[in-house]
């Protein structure tokens, strides 16, 4: 019986094993690997939900087809329907790191309508194609760097400070413009949106929205400023614990919001040719919803750019079904929400799965 103890005071095997090294403190007190994060992974791989997302969109191209056959498969339609989607496509891939972070931005649309009214002053088409374009990006940055600053070091919560940016851009586009309407006069801007522009048969603004989606592809997969977005929206304390300024970093996604308002006013100002208070209405209803539906979780700590981009595609492709089909709005609205309501639910039989 007392055979174990006389082997362990004698020196025996139990007595002489090495001791198993303590697990640096990184290891604990940082956030957990990214792929197991909420029982999903956490970047925007054509996972099972992407699959799924491609497979509505694919549905909604059937019923297009056969509903209006002749109008929605024509070319210069379904060149609109991805011209449409660009613009809101853009502000989307800003919002989901936005998102991805534990954040919100409800003042996306404002920002855009504030960059293309202050782009499109007669002062500015003074400067022509980049004094255009650089004033809109300018003024997205500039909007960008006060949601920051006032989210990640004045403490404010993200909901009341993009809130109170959301009416503040809004009554200030409505000033400079005093509710008319700025037409542009800039021809290499209006160039643009004309059919000559085209390359490869595919418009500009669609090439635009291409690139911003696989630089933000890129950036949130496999950069490390990714995995810092996705780390602060997991666990922002132990992010904080493990060496990384997570205050600096939400100022930057902030900025990088609000860097993707000011390209999305730009392409905005070359569709209608023209700057007006009222442009970019809902469009954080719409950015937020996109990626919602595409996997981004609303309490951070995982996002999808793939998935965004094609919610985007999925309400674009919608309210182009309804408008051909001469159908009512509201009727589109409950379309819309009704998704809403069933990814959000799908999201937290996801969650729940993957905790249990």
């Amino acid at each position: 019986m007392n055979q174990p103890a006389s082997q362990a005071q004698q020196g025996g095997p139990d007595a002489s094993a090495t001791p198993e090294p303590l697990r640096p403190a990184a290891d604990t007190a940082g956030p957990p690997p990214a792929g197991k994060r909420r029982g999903g992974p956490a970047f925007g791989r054509l996972d099972v939900r992407n699959l799924s997302l491609l497979g509505v969109l694919l549905a909604l191209i059937i019923v297009g087809g056969i509903t209006r056959p002749q109008e929605f498969l024509d070319v210069n339609n379904l060149q609109l329907v991805l011209t449409q989607a660009s613009v809101i496509g853009v502000v989307t891939v800003g919002v989901t790191f936005v998102i991805t972070s534990g954040g919100i931005d409800l003042s996306v649309g404002a920002i855009v309508a504030l960059s293309s009214v202050w782009a499109t002053t007669v002062a500015t088409q003074e400067y022509g194609f980049f004094g255009i374009l650089l004033t809109a990006v300018l003024v997205g940055l500039g909007c960008g760097l006060v949601n920051g600053l006032l989210i990640a070091y004045g403490g404010m919560v993200p909901f009341i400070a993009t809130l109170a940016m959301l009416a503040s851009a809004r009554g200030l586009a409505l000033q400079l413009t005093g509710g008319k309407t700025q037409i542009v006069s800039v021809k290499s801007v209006l160039d643009l949106g004309v059919r000559d522009s085209y390359i490869l048969g595919i418009p500009p603004l669609v090439l635009v929205f291409a690139a911003v989606t696989i630089v933000g592809w890129l950036v949130l997969n496999r950069t490390t400023f990714g995995r810092r977005t996705v780390a602060v929206g997991g666990n922002p304390e132990a992010t904080r614990l493990a060496g990384i300024d997570v205050r600096r970093q939400r100022l930057y996604l902030y900025l990088l919001s609000g860097l993707c308002c000011g390209i999305a006013a730009f392409l905005l100002i070359i569709l209608a040719g023209s700057g007006q208070n009222t442009n970019g209405n809902l469009y954080e209803l719409d950015a937020i919803a996109a990626a919602i539906i595409g996997g981004t979780l609303l309490t951070g700590g995982r996002g999808t750019i793939v998935g965004s981009v094609l919610g985007v595609l999925i309400f674009t492709t919608i309210t182009n079904i309804f408008a051909l089909n001469n159908l009512q709005s509201d009727v589109q609205q409950i379309a819309k929400g009704a998704i809403i309501v069933a990814a959000v639910l799908v999201q937290r039989r996801t969650a729940r799965s993957g905790e249990a």
